[in-house]
């Protein structure tokens, strides 16, 4: 058995422990991480030479959550854990995303990280801990990663910054940032918030990245006592001749090919100057390498675009750096729907649609950390027509799943509270059409949507994508990138918010960091464009329509005694079957007494609410209700007033003078008006008269 190696600093209110030597011994890098009674082990394997005709760099992430760790047993049929979670996708990529920019530029060889949560305490996310197991396990390995990272979380209460809050902390908290960094740089930044102003926003960063540089220094003293050598890259080998053949074909061609607006006609042109290139090589010659040449085809392409931005100062579809592309907002697209929204900016279209249910249809999510319930939900599909492409038609992807993700937290700190809203609301946002940015168009269409259903929002909110070109000390940041600026780019830098303050930032680079100064430039930059865009939408809707849609059920909310809940339900739910099957209503009724009706139709909602409203009524002194007679005795009759309540009418108050025989004057089952003249406080029993009630109705009806 190998030397265990054991060090810990401390970090927030808990000791971050790494431990190496013990566990997956055999793969290339392992650690154990542990903070609290959270633990997560990671391990890091790499191949050791890339695939033949490989051109690109293959990192899998993986992040899974073993049931065992939080003392649970998995559900369903075959009890054991089955396809990744929401949660599990979105760590893989928060794993991913920081890591990637930090591996050598030439480096393809296959590389599998994989982050296993074996403990749980309930009060520490693993997510943070799996970022730092990833740099740990690439770190203490041979495979050529450049330098360490570490992540935090940061909260906001009450003005001050938490670092990495507990889960009872972040129910608190304004701010739910997640950051990874190296020594010097920002790498990657993933955040939720509820209107946080520019200024905080960079602070929090601040304040995460001096906090973490306590795990880098651990790290490097890790990796001093048990770190392996490391290997070197080997990279593509292109021979001169190609390259300079290349060069030469190119020269000159893509000036006006990277100033033509439109996405298809410039990826003609691109695939019409390729095989102008390729055609200046003979396919059957010794040594024919075609990957190689596309790859310094596509490295030509991508220094002219850069070269056009930087030292031009133009943009390959013409606009300035600040420029947004045109956009139209249109509301209430679909007939039936709840309400709709077709949001376009250039070629980026979003159709979202949002739909109203009950708190039948709310999503139960069974987590490590226990049982939570979504009464908001925001669903992203990127159908491959959507770029001219055809493509198998399967489940929602990593990606899909992170848009989606990302457009949800934009939007969640605006929704209404319950109280205000009793309804479970799911936004569905079908990408119709993409050329960048199609989250915060997402962002945007998914505000409008609310806004057309009458969901009451807080304030309208809107996203832009953000970008830049970095070469050395010059830089530029873009507003409003498209495809190619993302992919040719250096940043995708996602911003939303209200014109308050931000409420979701997601930030993924290609170079191995970011310095303050340029994310300073483009939350600036992010804020201006967000506020010409919000006065853009609310030409389309400014504020949610006063009334929901007709064709959505209408919610009433009863307060009902918790003592008469079982007289609602009935035995073995009797009662309340026979209410939903009278007027076709859907009921809910929580422990607290609240009781929800939902029907698209007001008569029936209105039936409803009265046979609730009788069942759980109590009888008021001084009252008239009319009562069935149920039974006769020689001292009076008793008579149901409301559902399971009886009162007694005594001989004396049947009827006026003197009554001999109660039968004489009611029958079992008549209906007839009687006066609450007094409860018993100690049984219970109601006194009843028919003789005053009568009297007092003869009365009214003279006046």
């Amino acid at each position: 058995m190998g030397e265990i190696t054991r060090l810990s600093v401390r970090l927030g209110h808990e000791d971050l422990i790494l431990e190496t030597g013990r566990m997956a011994k055999q793969s290339d890098g392992s650690v154990w991480v542990q903070y609290g009674g959270t633990v997560v082990l990671v391990t890091a394997v790499g191949a050791e030479q890339p695939e033949e005709g490989q051109d690109f760099f293959p990192l899998t992430c993986d992040y899974r959550e073993k049931t065992y760790a939080a003392g649970k047993i998995p559900g369903g049929y075959f009890k054991r854990e089955g396809k990744p979670t929401e949660k599990e996708v979105l760590t893989s990529r928060l794993i991913d995303r920081p890591i990637r920019p930090m591996f050598a530029d030439n480096y393809l060889n296959e590389v599998q990280i994989m982050a296993t949560v074996l403990s749980v305490d309930a009060e520490n996310n693993p997510d943070i801990l799996a970022i730092i197991g990833a740099s740990v396990a690439l770190t203490l390995s041979p495979i050529p990663f450049s330098e360490p990272i570490a992540a935090c979380r940061v909260g906001s209460i009450d003005g001050k910054f938490v670092l990495n809050p507990t889960y009872s902390q972040l129910e608190k908290s304004r701010l739910d940032l997640i950051m990874a960094a190296s020594k010097e740089n920002i790498v990657m930044i993933e955040s939720g918030s509820n209107e946080v102003t520019e200024e905080d926003m960079i602070a929090a960063i601040e304040f995460g990245h001096k906090a973490i540089q306590a795990v880098i220094e651990l790290q490097n003293k890790l990796v001093a006592k048990a770190g392996k050598k490391k290997n070197t890259a080997s990279g593509r080998d292109i021979s001169k001749e190609v390259i300079e053949k290349v060069e030469k074909a190119c020269a000159g061609k893509f000036d006006a090919i990277n100033l033509i607006n439109e996405k298809e006609a410039r990826q003609e042109a691109i695939d019409k100057l390729y095989g102008t290139v390729l055609a200046q090589f003979d396919k059957e010659a010794a040594g024919f390498d075609e990957i190689g040449i596309k790859f310094i085809y596509h490295e030509v392409e991508k220094r002219e675009v850069r070269n056009l931005i930087l030292k031009k100062k133009k943009r390959p579809d013409g606009r300035t750096f600040k420029e947004i592309r045109p956009i139209s907002c249109e509301v209430g697209v679909l007939p039936r729907t709840h309400g709709s929204a077709l949001f376009t900016r250039g070629q980026t279209q979003s159709l979202c649609v949002s739909t109203l249910g009950t708190s039948a249809d709310e999503q139960t999510i069974d987590a490590l950390e226990g049982e939570f319930y979504k009464r908001f939900m925001l669903h992203y599909n990127f159908p491959p027509f959507s770029v001219g492409e055809i493509g198998p038609n399967r489940g929602p992807g990593r990606r899909e799943i992170g848009h989606g993700a990302l457009a949800e937290r934009a939007l969640k700190p605006v929704m209404p509270a319950q109280e205000q809203f009793p309804y479970t609301v799911r936004i569905v946002s079908d990408i119709l059409e993409s050329n960048g940015s199609s989250s915060m168009a997402t962002v945007c269409g998914g505000a409008l949507s609310l806004m057309d259903a009458g969901v009451p929002i807080q304030a309208p909110v809107a996203g832009i994508a953000m970008g830049l070109v970095k070469q050395g000390a010059d830089y530029a940041v873009l507003t409003d990138i498209q495809g190619v600026e993302d992919h040719l780019g250096d940043m995708d830098f996602k911003v939303a918010g209200t014109r308050k303050g931000i409420n979701a930032l997601q930030m993924d680079i290609k170079i191995r960091g970011l310095t303050a100064q340029i994310m300073q430039q483009a939350l600036a930059d992010a804020k201006e464009a967000r506020l010409k865009i919000l006065d853009i939408m609310e030409k389309a809707i400014a504020n949610p329509r006063k009334e929901i849609s007709t064709f959505a059920p209408k919610i009433v909310t009863l307060i009902i005694p918790t003592e008469k809940i079982k007289d609602v339900i009935g035995p073995g739910g009797k009662m309340i079957r026979k209410i939903i099957e009278e007027t076709g209503v859907k009921i809910d009724i929580s422990d607290d007494g609240k009781v929800l009706i939902a029907s698209s139709d007001s008569k029936a909602a209105e039936a409803a609410i009265q046979k609730v409203k009788s069942i759980t009524e109590e009888a008021e002194v001084g009252r008239i209700y009319y009562g069935k007679v149920r039974k006769i005795m020689n001292f009076g009759a008793f008579c149901e007033i409301l559902p399971g309540t009886d009162g007694v009418v005594h001989v004396s108050e049947v009827a006026e003078g003197f009554v001999k025989n109660v039968e004489d004057h009611l029958k079992v089952g008549d209906t007839i008006p009687v006066k609450v003249t007094g409860i018993d406080p100690q049984s219970g029993k109601i006194s009843l008269s028919h003789k005053q009630a009568k009297k007092e109705l003869e009365l009214a009806d003279k006046k």
